[in-house]
């Protein structure tokens, strides 16, 4: 492998939606980069986005675009603050809606340009949900050619397909409702555990060609630089580059999340570590699945972006302790 990253540098993976809640990120609301990127947010999207976080119901902050637009500027912030802190990333990788931060994160785009875009394409899924409605399910215990012979199984016509490869024995089926309801229910007589997703849609499926269409045509006007930092790219587990961003961003609305892979790429080219920016923990429940021996941890609040600051400042290597005491026990994937 001719890639590589630096071992003694963090991973920064960018949350995805499904990880926002009510009052997240409010201690981290004086760090200038977090204030300054819930701002630009905010312009983009047309909206206040802090306030919405701040004082929104969950069931407001859980429609598609204010999900989306809370979530990416708490991730984007924290990362931003942690750089500013002198924390460098050796890479880093966004799960979905966390995939359109990271192009700010990396250098592929200003932070501007990248809310923009994420407005757009929240926009673009909503409607696309609207018009084609349909839901997504975590199928526990499964793994990818099994999940595969039961869509076909189940799909009965309909659209019914892989959306996310989280983790050993984590996937997520994604299309119409009857079909995911049909796949769910042959999971179960199986014996095996399965989890509804609070989304709008049915994402990263054929239901949401017509986003991706209009999608593409939006990003042909888009301007990407060589990253500074390499981004790992959803698609295909592999870094992105500017030829290839408008293409793969198209594509990442109607392919599987492929988050397992891509944590593996980065495992292989010398990662140990990976902290996640964000809110709730999920990637960093996720990363202990794929491999319980590497470091991970989440800066969500003042007291973790403070150690993560004077750890990572200091040079010090993440113990057993810490990476334990920063699991997330989930059972299942929220993030989309």
């Amino acid at each position: 492998m001719d890639f590589a990253v630096n071992p003694a540098e963090p991973v920064f993976m960018l949350s995805g939606q499904g990880s926002q809640a009510v009052g997240m990120g409010a201690d981290l609301m004086g760090l200038p980069e977090v204030r300054e990127t819930f701002d630009c947010a905010s312009d983009s999207f047309g909206f206040d986005v802090a306030r919405a976080v701040a004082e929104g119901t969950q069931e407001d902050l859980s429609r598609t675009l204010c999900a989306q637009a809370s979530i990416a500027a708490l991730s984007v912030g924290i990362a931003r603050a942690l750089m500013a802190k002198g924390v460098q990333p050796s890479a880093v990788l966004g799960f979905s809606l966390g995939q359109i931060g990271a192009l700010a994160v990396s250098g592929m785009l200003g932070i501007g340009e990248t809310f923009a875009l994420a407005a757009r394409r929240a926009e673009l899924m909503s409607e696309a949900a609207a018009s084609h409605p349909g839901s997504m399910c975590a199928l526990l215990g499964a793994d990818e050619e099994t999940v595969r012979q039961l869509c076909e199984e189940c799909a009965e016509g309909d659209v019914l397909v892989i959306a996310n490869c989280n983790c050993p024995g984590q996937i997520v089926v994604s299309g119409t409702s009857d079909a995911v309801g049909r796949a769910r229910e042959a999971w179960g007589a199986r014996k095996k555990r399965s989890a509804m997703l609070a989304t709008e849609g049915g994402f990263h499926s054929p239901l949401m060609q017509e986003a991706s269409d209009a999608l593409s045509s939006y990003l042909a006007t888009v301007p990407f630089d060589e990253p500074r930092i390499p981004l790992i790219c959803n698609v295909d587990a592999r870094p992105l580059c500017a030829a290839d961003a408008a293409e793969h961003l198209a594509r990442h609305l109607v392919e599987p999340v492929r988050f397992d892979r891509s944590v593996s790429f980065l495992e292989q080219a010398g990662a140990t570590d990976f902290v996640e920016t964000g809110f709730g923990g999920v990637l960093v429940g996720l990363v202990k699945r794929i491999d319980k021996s590497l470091a991970r941890s989440i800066v969500q609040d003042r007291g973790d972006f403070e150690a993560a600051c004077a750890r990572y400042g200091m040079g010090a290597t993440v113990s057993d302790a810490l990476r334990e005491s920063a699991d997330s026990e989930k059972d299942c994937n929220a993030n989309i």
